[in-house]
């Protein structure tokens, strides 16, 4: 059986050898073995070099000694160059002791200029052996490039970029320059995500990526962490306007509406920046302080940015400190309901109840809901604690009416995460499965800022809630600026005018006028309404004369634990007859 290939194959040959005679036997033993070489001939450490870097070679077939340059060498440059080329020695000098030398350090085999018997077997078998090595290290590099990048965007990822921010550090260090990092969020990018599907995200995602990429020079970094979340590293920055400056160029790439699904779609963006030595002196540090900053963005509107300072690290600091408590909490029952009962402006019989969460901490005593609903909102625990929330209100009010006490109805609020979240719709059916009387009585809140978030998916959700048979009630109502269109198509029962229009309505006009135009709306959309922050007998005669029927305020009762309820309710509300 022949060694040689059963038909012409191309070999391109790098030939390192200085006797052209020897050049021209080596060639012919390849060709009578079937091969149509493609060579250059070089025989000096320059040209060997330049050829390694201008062509792309199957094999290097090296002599070892040569006037000004050597075998060993050769394969040094060759293994520099591209470690998966074969390189076999042939020589008609090289011994034992120096063939063993070249194969430890790489070279592939080694031939007799007298006996070439096992050339052509020889280079068969390493340009297979080659090709496994390349495709193995072709996976290799995939890997690892998977492993420090994001797979959907191509970005570098959180591993990658702390690697380039302790890189960066060494460099700011050692050359006396502050470094920068910008933490970029998506502002409502979970609403697209619902409203036009993952995929369409996805899609959004990887646009976000090349805008920013075209943003950045060579020496920064622009990396995904995750969902919407996008940091860039200027390891370099004179000062901190620089970093502004750049901030300001990635907001405006925003401006501009990104295609989804054959539509224009403007998506908004949060900066928060964090400098190097001030915000942080390792990764961990800089990145969850530049992210601090990003969530004081957002609050303070969004579409902008912030610089991280002092009173938000101290702030993200106690966040974390809830946070970490609030989920054991959670956990161990240290989470209690109040109740504030709502009651007629006429006859100030109570017309039902509003739940509102309160945190009997160990340490801290009984902690008011600003103080850790916000952080829930950002950590996202808002969707566990309040189906906390609906399962135990709805438990105090089986309770209730075990009792003979009659609640008309029992309002409990949502956040806009709850109203956008599935999860909440699964916890209200699972809970009032086979109980519409608790249904019948049950309210649910939603902030007015919270619908028009996204009014279309919140239309939606709503009368799915409706289904369910629960009354809807806008919250705060008058300072989300929702439409009238909004409002008709809204499926809601009842509006709560703000505290912040009761609060002077005896001595403002204009809050008497804003309360009159309220009611007239809602009487004409057929919609009970409740006054909040009633504290005085004046503001109660007030709103009664200007046809509010329903308040809820300190003047009438304080929110109390279920206890004090239950002897507030027999005292207040007729007992459910036999």
């Amino acid at each position: 059986m022949s060694d040689s290939p059963e038909k012409k194959v191309t070999l391109r040959l790098l030939l390192v050898e200085d006797n052209p005679d020897d050049a021209e036997l080596i060639l012919l033993a390849l060709r009578r073995g079937g091969y149509q070489v493609d060579y250059t001939r070089v025989d000096n450490a320059p040209d060997l070099t330049r050829e390694l870097r201008e062509a792309d070679w199957e094999l290097v077939l090296s002599d070892y000694a040569m006037p000004h340059f050597n075998g060993l060498a050769a394969l040094k440059l060759v293994k520099e160059h591209n470690p998966d080329i074969p390189f076999i020695v042939i020589s008609g000098t090289i011994g034992e002791e120096v063939a063993v030398e070249a194969m430890r350090k790489g070279a592939q085999d080694y031939l007799m200029k007298d006996n070439l018997t096992r050339l052509l077997p020889a280079i068969q078998r390493e340009l297979a052996d080659a090709d496994e090595r390349r495709a193995r290290r072709a996976a290799e590099q995939t890997l690892r490039h998977q492993a420090y990048h994001d797979v959907l965007t191509g970005l570098p990822n959180r591993w990658l970029l702390r690697d380039r921010i302790e890189q960066a550090f060494a460099y700011a260090h050692r050359e006396n320059h502050s470094l920068a990092v910008i933490f970029l969020d998506l502002d409502r990018f979970k609403n697209l995500n619902d409203t036009m599907g993952h995929i369409t995200g996805d899609h959004l995602l990887r646009a976000v990526a090349e805008r920013l990429k075209s943003a950045v020079t060579p020496w920064d970094t622009i990396a995904r962490l995750g969902g919407d979340d996008f940091v860039l590293l200027l390891p370099d920055v004179g000062r901190p306007e620089h970093a502004s400056e750049k901030a300001d160029a990635l907001l405006q790439l925003f401006q501009t509406p990104f295609v989804l699904s054959g539509q224009n779609v403007y998506v908004d963006a949060s900066i928060g920046i964090a400098m190097y030595p001030e915000n942080g002196r390792d990764a961990d540090n800089l990145l969850k302080n530049a992210e601090a900053a990003m969530y004081y963005a957002k609050e303070q509107g969004r579409n902008n940015f912030q610089f991280c300072t002092s009173g938000i690290q101290e702030a993200t600091a106690t966040r974390f400190v809830i946070e970490n408590e609030l989920r054991e909490a959670i956990k161990t029952s240290q989470l209690v309901l109040y109740y504030q009962p709502q009651f007629s402006l006429r006859s100030l019989a109570v017309t039902g109840l509003e739940a509102l969460v309160r945190w009997r901490h160990p340490e801290r005593g009984l902690v008011l809901p600003d103080k850790f609903i916000p952080v829930a909102e950002e950590t996202g625990l808002i969707i566990s604690l309040g189906g906390w929330v609906i399962q135990q209100a709805l438990a105090d009010l089986r309770h209730w009416r075990s009792l003979g006490l009659q609640v008309e109805r029992l309002a409990i609020n949502l956040s806009a995460r709850q109203l956008f979240h599935t999860q909440t719709h699964d916890i209200l059916q699972q809970s009032l499965e086979g109980d519409p009387v608790s249904a019948h009585t049950l309210e649910l809140e939603i902030t007015e800022s919270g619908v028009m978030q996204d009014p279309e998916q919140a239309v939606q959700t709503l009368n799915a809630f409706k289904a369910l048979g629960v009354s809807v009630a806008i919250d705060d109502f008058g300072t989300g600026y929702s439409s009238l269109s909004y409002l008709k198509r809204f499926p809601i029962d009842l509006l709560k005018i703000d505290r912040s229009f009761v609060r002077d309505i005896t001595v403002d006009d204009d809050d008497a006028a804003i309360v009159r135009t309220i009611l007239a709306m809602a009487q004409a959309l057929n919609l009970q309404v409740i006054a909040e922050g009633v504290e005085s007998e004046k503001q109660l005669k007030l709103l009664a004369a200007l046809g509010c029927s329903e308040g809820q305020g300190y003047y009438y009762a304080r929110p109390m634990p279920g206890e004090a309820l239950e002897a507030f309710l027999r005292d207040k509300a007729p007992a459910i007859p036999d």
